[in-house]
């Protein structure tokens, strides 16, 4: 069989050459377009629920949110593992389900269940399903200086701009923005001044509540034009704020800036982020969707922060001090020089044990070309 096979190849040289072209070809095509890591995800489907309890403690976290989503999760065909992990404010809910599980199968029987648990929690509870990312996911950090910005500047530059441009990169699951502070507007209860015009807290929140948003008011028909009639009561500035009527006292309208003084502030932080020991620093962080390429993904990041830089303020600067494609790059460089050099030894070695250059040449051909074509056939 195998010298009728020889026979056969000597005989139609021409049809074995284009064959061994089009498998070599073939193959340096699916070679070029694998996607390549220097940390290989063996993590298994993996679908996480994240709940913010503003104010309460591991305990009440636990008994009031994370229990009764464990219970509601219960039951999910193949499911592995169910763990949660509280702390102060934070439920962290992980479900993992079997290898070979579609993850985005895995999203909807969560999202199912959640959404059928969501109105039995207390109130105040925010949150839900993190990104379609892995723990492995970290490919691209930055971090946003100069400008003479603050730090709550340059964090809303990086959640206003950057952080949504980023996440229309295609392989790109999402962008966390860390450090820095949150602008937002501090309201502080004048407890006298509230006492001396009967106000409550429940009256102060009810009065804010109601004062901050649009409402339609009908139609009003002019002719043949019907137009829209609407009340605006968004607040977008501290003076408006101030300006809210909390009660009428004596037929007075009692402001809320006379109750309680109204400024600018930032949210409770819960960490920092510091740069180099040198003071505090506004960081981004880019999680790739599982099973992205990380070096397709990290070319489209650096590729959309420059079409940025352009719409930047002056002397805003994006300095990168993680790149996951960089590793790759290294990574795969230190395999092609082993393989280069495996290769240059056989060569070698074949020449001083067959005797002839042009022998140990053809017979070493077999390793590049077999490598090739499983590159095909793996695609």
């Amino acid at each position: 069989m195998l010298s009728r096979l020889i026979q056969a190849c000597l005989s139609q040289r021409l049809f074995v050459l284009l064959a061994t072209l089009m498998a070599c070809g073939a193959g340096w095509f699916a070679f070029a377009t694998l996607p390549i890591d220097a940390f290989p995800d063996v993590s298994s489907t993996q679908v996480k629920v994240i709940m913010k309890a503003p104010g309460m403690t591991a305990e009440e976290v636990e008994s009031r949110i994370a229990v009764p989503i464990e219970v509601e999760m219960l039951g999910i065909p193949n499911t592995k593992i169910l763990r949660s992990v509280t702390k102060y404010g934070v439920a962290d809910v992980t479900i993992d389900f079997q290898d070979g599980t579609d993850r985005y199968w895995a999203r909807q029987q969560v999202s199912e269940r959640l959404s059928g648990i969501t109105d039995s929690l207390p109130m105040g509870i925010s949150g839900g399903m993190a990104p379609i990312t892995t723990p492995l996911g970290e490919m691209f950090m930055f971090t946003v200086d100069g400008g003479g910005l603050s730090l709550a500047e340059r964090r809303s530059l990086l959640e206003w701009v950057i952080r949504p441009a980023l996440r229309t990169v295609a392989g790109v699951a999402d962008v966390n923005s860390l450090g820095g502070e949150v602008r937002a507007f501090e309201v502080i209860p004048n407890q006298l001044a509230m006492a001396a015009s009967g106000v409550s807290l429940e009256r102060l929140q009810e009065a804010l509540r109601a004062n901050n948003r649009n409402d339609g008011a009908g139609r009003l028909g002019e002719g043949d034009e019907v137009l829209l009639v609407r009340s605006e009561g968004s607040i977008t500035g501290v003076d408006e704020l101030r300006a809210v009527v909390v009660t009428v006292k004596d037929g007075v309208p009692v402001l809320l800036g006379s109750l309680a003084e109204v400024r600018i502030g930032s949210l409770t932080r819960n960490g920092v982020v510091t740069q180099s020991g040198k003071g505090e620093a506004v960081q981004g962080l880019v999680l790739g969707l599982a099973g992205a390429n990380a070096q397709k993904v990290v070319e489209g990041v650096r590729k959309k922060l420059e079409e940025l830089k352009l719409t930047l303020p002056e002397g805003v600067t994006i300095n990168v001090f993680y790149d996951r494609a960089a590793l790759v790059s290294k990574a795969v460089g230190a395999v092609s020089s082993a393989l280069l050099e495996a290769t240059v030894i056989v060569i070698v070695l074949l020449g001083l044990f067959l005797g002839d250059v042009r022998a140990a040449l053809t017979v070493a051909m077999v390793l590049p070309l077999a490598a090739l074509i499983l590159y095909f056939v793996q695609r």
